[in-house]
């Protein structure tokens, strides 16, 4: 288990003893979900960072239509969610996260973080700086976010996308199906599907599953 929290943001800086004694000192707990099983529920009060182990988790809220918006995709091991809530003490979260695959999730106590003591002192800062850094990612996640749903149509906002995942190359591999590209647009899926078969037609991009290729750099960014 521990291998795998090497990696973890939370936990940079950190080597794997004062991981161990970190996790065992917390009495964090693991906790392994099904595909589709919720991990929290949108009025459940958060009482866990959690910090995703194995698999892939969607933090989703549906509209009153119920229509499902993606808030984000967790699919990196060592990766958080459900923190902002937690910090901000809210009662209840606004969203739910849903287990897309089988996930294996590590769970910390809310109240560690308010307790920990000269135990911990020794990497108190580690953990503190560390959780600065991560909320000041989250916050530039959710404006680069915004600026792709602030886009006018349906083909700005798949072009915005795909040259910020780009990063000056020809292929892009998306993380998202279909469906979830959509839910993440908040566009519908036959209509994502469409525009995506009209860019490919108009020889803007070529498209293999996941996979897509810019043919035309110049005119997806004459779109933005």
């Amino acid at each position: 288990m521990f291998s795998e929290l090497l990696d973890c943001p939370l936990f940079v800086g950190m080597n794997r003893e004062e991981i161990e004694h970190y996790v065992q000192d917390s009495r964090s707990r693991v906790t392994h979900y099904k595909k589709d099983e919720m991990i929290f529920l949108q009025d459940d009060v958060p009482n866990y960072m959690m910090i995703l182990m194995s698999g892939k988790v969607a933090v989703c809220s549906d509209s009153s239509a119920g229509k499902r918006s993606i808030i984000a995709l967790i699919e990196n091991p060592g990766e958080l969610f459900g923190e902002v809530f937690l910090f901000l003490n809210h009662r209840e979260y606004e969203h739910y996260a849903q287990a897309m695959s089988d996930t294996t999730v590590l769970q910390i106590p809310k109240n560690y973080f308010f307790q920990m003591g000269d135990q911990t002192s020794s990497y108190q800062g580690k953990i503190i700086a560390n959780m600065l850094q991560i909320f000041a990612q989250k916050t530039y996640y959710l404006n680069q976010r915004l600026n792709i749903l602030s886009c006018g149509s349906l083909r700005q906002k798949l072009a915005r996308i795909i040259l910020k995942n780009a990063h000056k190359k020809e292929k892009v591999q998306l993380n998202m199906n279909r469906e979830e590209l959509a839910d993440f647009l908040n566009a519908a899926r036959p209509s994502l599907s469409r525009e995506l078969m009209k860019m490919q037609d108009e020889g803007l991009i070529a498209i293999d599953r996941q996979e897509i290729k810019i043919l035309d750099m110049e005119a997806l960014a004459e779109l933005m």
